[in-house]
């Protein structure tokens, strides 16, 4: 009895858990990904941000944590709404999106999930293997924070550091 109500409440859990990951991003499978990049590359160029690209899939488990870590912190939160417009692009059995991993320089080999830093005229300037932000079983914050801020349009305009 014991082994079955802990069962049921595992499964509550992993359901509760998958339900509020739905509830901040869902990747999906049937989406044309290289259409949804290069209308990002557009509205970036307009409002004078970069695209930040999360490949992954709904069934990758550090997709969700970072999903869940990044959307619940209001300071990474504000830096990724002021300086980028984020774009999902599905990679699973389903639909491994040939087209959009030839124009992101297949990615896929950094693991998932794997980010990309394009700006507003379609260069692809930056791509990050997310291993490099983890710190034991998450996310390190300060190292998330470190990489945003390091690729947004500011940081990377050498006006920037002009006296």
């Amino acid at each position: 009895m014991k082994k079955s109500i802990a069962i049921l409440f595992i499964t509550l859990l992993s359901f509760l858990a998958n339900a509020a990951y739905c509830q901040i991003e869902k990747y999906d499978p049937n989406a044309d990904a290289i259409a949804d990049v290069k209308a990002a590359v557009q509205l970036a160029k307009k409002s004078n941000k970069h695209v930040f690209v999360k490949v992954g899939g709904n069934w990758c488990s550090w997709c969700k944590l970072y999903a869940e870590f990044t959307h619940n912190n209001e300071e990474i939160s504000e830096i990724m709404d002021e300086n980028y417009i984020k774009v999902l692009v599905n990679w699973s059995k389903e639909n491994k999106n040939p087209a959009a991993m030839e124009y992101l320089h297949f990615p896929q080999r950094f693991g998932y999930p794997v980010f990309i830093i394009i700006d507003g005229n379609g260069k692809i300037i930056h791509t990050q293997n997310s291993a490099y932000l983890e710190k034991g079983s998450g996310y390190d914050k300060n190292k998330i924070l470190q990489f945003l801020t390091g690729w947004t349009p500011k940081a990377i305009d050498p006006d920037t550091y002009k006296n």
